[in-house]
């Protein structure tokens, strides 16, 4: 074989990757966690795509999840608050890898559909963006997540969500939180098609409401959820894309990014600064320790320290104070007692932090 590749398959741990027919299948396989990535999934995903793109066996590239619950979710928010909390500056690093991922599938050369299974959330819609083609299954939706959990979505949402479906709706998606459905998706120009996948007996429901969707989810009373027009859906656009020639094809692809590679190389790396600093700031500290406690986050307290001229930035106030008995300095403000010694602290509680 030659030196890029056609050779032997690597294997991954929380990816599943196949290959078949001219076309890769790569599938987030995490359904426990609704298909989150972790910093080693980012290695896979990376790796899969490498090996995709110099695969000359291979034409066109899908990407989905596994399950009927979930796309993808976005980073482990678990992990996030577990590891790059404590440790903000290894976030720097996290970004290189998620990069990396998202730039494989923009630079892979080949076309690239996201097979929407499931819910497509935060880095999930994110993931969704960066492919060239999309198709959604009916019952799904897709959103972002960051300013509610104490991140910002600056891993292609907000560079690209305006190119898609125009300012004033990225901005409500962004800021709001809101789900999109699939037919709203549709309607803004996030996906390209949307099949029908929920079923009552033998019947296909078209414009299932909340409810049915999560009757079908739980296989209540003959309700069920059923990818079989997904897959032929995204069969028979891979297949279309097969009979292309791949030169002008890889070479469309790259002309088509202009805008999307523009808009991010012009704010990624400065993405992943400020993100790695903001980590070690209170908001991601309590959104994230909140997701997994699952209650809802302080954010109004937060904005009651800072109106009362507290430093909310910081977990119990900002680093003021000096200990008499035994010399430590920076301890938090609202600390009554030295961390250190455990001697009392003079002078008043100021403003303390958000909790």
């Amino acid at each position: 074989m030659g030196a890029f590749g056609n050779g032997g398959e690597p294997t991954f741990e929380e990816i599943g990757y196949q290959k078949e027919g001219g076309v890769a299948t790569i599938t987030f396989r995490r359904p426990e966690a609704h298909n989150a990535y972790t910093t080693h999934t980012l290695v896979d995903l990376a790796r899969a795509l490498q090996d995709a793109s110099f695969d000359d066996r291979v034409g066109v590239i899908v990407l989905t999840g596994s399950g009927t619950r979930a796309f993808c979710t976005g980073g482990d928010v678990r992990e996030y608050q577990s590891t790059y909390t404590k440790r903000p500056h290894d976030y720097w690093k996290y970004m290189n890898l998620f990069r990396a991922y998202i730039e494989g599938l923009i630079d892979c050369g080949k076309p690239t559909i996201a097979r929407l299974n499931g819910m497509a959330v935060g880095g999930g819609n994110e993931s969704h963006l960066a492919c060239d083609l999309s198709i959604a299954a009916e019952h799904i939706w897709v959103g972002q997540v960051g300013v509610g959990v104490g991140s910002v979505a600056c891993g292609g949402a907000t560079q690209w969500l305006s190119l898609f479906v125009g300012d004033r709706r990225a901005r409500q998606m962004l800021f709001l939180n809101e789900r999109v459905p699939a037919k709203q998706a549709l309607e803004w120009g996030l996906v390209n098609k949307m099949v029908p996948s929920v079923r009552h007996g033998e019947s296909w429901v078209e414009g299932p409401t909340a409810e049915q969707v999560d009757h079908a989810q739980k296989g209540h009373d003959g309700w069920r959820i059923d990818l079989s027009l997904l897959d032929a859906a995204v069969a028979d656009m891979a297949r279309s894309l097969l009979d292309k020639f791949p030169e002008c094809l890889r070479y469309t692809k790259e002309q088509t990014n202009f805008w999307k590679s523009l808009s991010w190389h012009q704010t990624v790396g400065h993405a992943r600064e400020w993100l790695a600093l903001h980590f070690a700031n209170v908001e991601p500290y309590e959104g994230m320790t909140a997701f997994a406690e699952k209650r809802r986050p302080r954010v109004r307290e937060m904005r009651e320290a800072a109106a009362r001229g507290g430093a909310p930035e910081f977990l119990w106030g900002a680093y003021g104070k000096t200990c008499a008995g035994c010399g430590a300095k920076g301890l938090p403000e609202a600390f009554t007692h030295c961390g250190l010694c455990g001697a009392p602290l003079g002078g008043p509680v100021a403003g303390g932090g958000g909790q």
